[in-house]
């Protein structure tokens, strides 16, 4: 008994990642929890493998988790044995429907999904959907038209390059470009890309993005991704993401490959978007991590608390405050934050944007400013390290290594600007 609670303990970090990825609710998450391990010691004797316990209490949960929606689709009429397991998957957000179908109800409010549910998935008449929700057929008819409305005007898709048009090519040279700062008030905006990656996770998306050094302004690292299709990673959907890396950072060469294919397993929700799994070829072995395995998947590729993810719906919030090129800070982890409004000209193109500036989510020392597009797109992104970031590897300050590179102070410590990333969609 003492060896199997030893073993159970050192399982519930993993089981509480994987249940708080599939319930929004932390309070409901954390019953959840306990009711996995109240089983799980009361069943420890039908664990045949000792060695299998992850698993085997993942399982455990994974059926506290569908019970749980299944009393939540019944609250909404729906009943969930309508939907077959294929289209009916969990996040963030609770319940989620595959396609872009399901993806738009899932922005819609209770009744809305319902109407629309019992309508076109149960194709109920109006006068039987009145019955069974006990209202009058008036109700439903102005029901039903509003929830059209808001399904046609939620309705996000279609937005992405068609299948097998060419990538357009990005230059060899950065091409030169102003930031104009203006005194208008920040506009909000819905950001549904990848962070770090510039591609929204959606079929259909295709999108390449290249690395530009400073002060040569000469393209290194090019990047091509694709979303190939659907995929599910411990229960969650989401969906595949094939990256095509040239030239790419020492970091991220996987053991000193020139060209690396690895695969990224992403999931976009109403309020979040976060990477669920990578996978790259290193040495001939396709090495896989998922959000389970801990430190080593979360310090890469995570973020956010228990790796929500990055926020989608953007509006200052006044973590990170920002005047000219001294930024100061709130005292707290995950600094995110929408610092102002700009006029970005690059290549000849004018576009209205936000700033949205990252102060050492992903790594101590290092800041980003990102400039998103009324439509939520990466129009220019620029990194910069704190002078001391990573002393002991280049043996020199930032100030030294790139002394007329651009400056900014953060906190009150001086950061220096490295390389810029644009994409094709300002091409």
């Amino acid at each position: 008994m003492e060896d199997f609670d030893r073993a159970l303990a050192d399982c519930l970090p993993a089981l509480e990642r994987f249940v708080k990825f599939k319930i929004s609710n932390r309070f409901d998450a954390e019953d959840i929890i306990q009711d996995s391990l109240v089983a799980a010691v009361s069943k420890k004797d039908s664990l045949r493998d000792p060695l299998s316990l992850k698993a085997w209490l993942i399982r455990i949960a994974q059926n506290r988790c569908t019970d749980y929606y299944r009393a939540k689709a019944k609250q909404m009429e729906i009943p969930i044995e309508a939907l077959s397991e294929t289209v009916v998957s969990t996040g963030l957000c609770g319940r989620r429907v595959d396609l872009a179908v399901g993806e738009t109800l899932d922005r819609l409010g209770d009744r809305e999904k319902q109407i629309l549910y019992l309508y076109y998935f149960k194709e109920l008449p109006q006068d039987q959907i009145a019955a069974r929700l006990g209202v009058p057929l008036g109700t439903v008819k102005s029901r039903l038209h509003y929830a059209k409305k808001k399904f046609k005007e939620s309705y996000p898709f279609h937005r992405g390059t068609e299948g097998g048009e060419n990538m357009k090519k990005l230059p060899n040279i950065m091409p030169d470009y102003t930031i104009e700062w203006t005194d208008k008030e920040p506009f909000p905006l819905r950001w549904e890309e990848i962070m770090g990656w510039f591609i929204v996770p959606r079929l259909g998306e295709k999108l390449s993005w290249a690395m530009y050094d400073f002060p040569e302004r000469e393209r290194t690292e090019l990047c091509e991704l694709e979303v190939i299709g659907r995929a599910e990673v411990h229960g969650l959907e989401g969906v595949e993401i094939r990256s095509i890396e040239t030239d790419p950072m020492e970091c991220n060469s996987a053991g000193g490959q020139q060209r690396v294919e690895r695969h990224l397993i992403a999931q976009l929700t109403d309020t979040h978007c976060r990477l669920l799994a990578h996978s790259v070829t290193e040495g001939g072995v396709r090495r896989y991590s998922t959000f389970l395995d801990g430190d080593s998947f979360l310090n890469n590729w995570g973020f956010g608390e228990d790796n929500c993810g990055n926020e989608v719906n953007l509006i200052p919030k006044g973590d990170v405050v920002r005047e000219g090129n001294v930024i100061t800070t709130a005292h707290k982890k995950f600094l995110l934050d929408v610092v102002g409004r700009c006029s970005v000209t690059i290549g000849g193109k004018s576009f209205d944007t936000v700033c949205v500036m990252d102060c050492e989510t992903y790594d101590e020392g290092v800041v980003s400013e990102q400039y998103l597009d009324k439509n939520g797109r990466t129009v220019l992104w620029r990194r910069f390290n704190s002078d001391a970031w990573q002393f002991e590897r280049y043996g020199k300050r930032w100030t030294e290594l790139l002394p007329d590179n651009e400056r900014i102070t953060v906190n009150g410590e001086t950061c220096v600007h490295w390389y810029d990333c644009i994409t094709e969609y300002i091409m």
